[in-house]
């Protein structure tokens, strides 16, 4: 199972990353800087990574799902593993993305900028809402392909290894 964990985090930190990287930089009210995504990008990818090799995230979720009485299968679960992982993942991101951002444009020779608080409220009520969605979608998917690339994911198929004991 640590192998499947660790391949969650690899798919699921590209995955989120990616997808506030463009998010952030298609809602800053300035035209689209490749630059600017590869960075943020890079430096989400990282947090990402380490957020998820730090926390155990299906204990995490499975915890919360067994102490609210769910089954674990359904979608009220997972709407709270969707809810549990954005609420750990992305205020971390924003809050470093932000930062470095603005760091960014500051050296730049950017001004007036709106203050921290305000660029970090907006992104993050977004980054929350995209975030929870991209989740939602992709988490049960990519625990399929995680579970079936280590051997975990049910009949693995092919022809029987012995023809005679059939």
């Amino acid at each position: 199972m640590n192998k499947v964990g660790i391949k969650m985090s690899l798919l699921m930190a590209v995955t989120l990353s990616f997808c506030l990287s463009l998010t952030g930089n298609l809602t800053s009210g300035e035209k689209f800087a490749p630059v600017g995504f590869l960075i943020t990008f890079a430096a989400s990818f990282v947090i990402s990574l380490v957020i998820g090799l730090i926390i155990p995230m299906s204990k995490v979720e499975g915890g919360a799902v067994r102490a609210c009485g769910m089954d674990e299968s359904g979608l009220p679960a997972r709407l709270l593993k969707a809810l549990i992982s954005d609420a750990i993942y992305t205020p971390v991101i924003t809050l470093a993305m932000i930062a470095l951002v603005r760091k960014m444009a500051f050296s730049h020779g950017a001004k007036g900028l709106p203050p921290f608080g305000v660029m970090f409220g907006k992104s993050l009520v977004i980054s929350l809402i995209v975030a929870y969605v991209i989740i939602f979608i992709v988490s049960p998917a990519y625990l399929k392909l995680a579970m079936k690339n280590n051997g975990s994911g049910g009949p693995q198929g092919g022809p029987p290894a012995n023809k005679e004991n059939q």
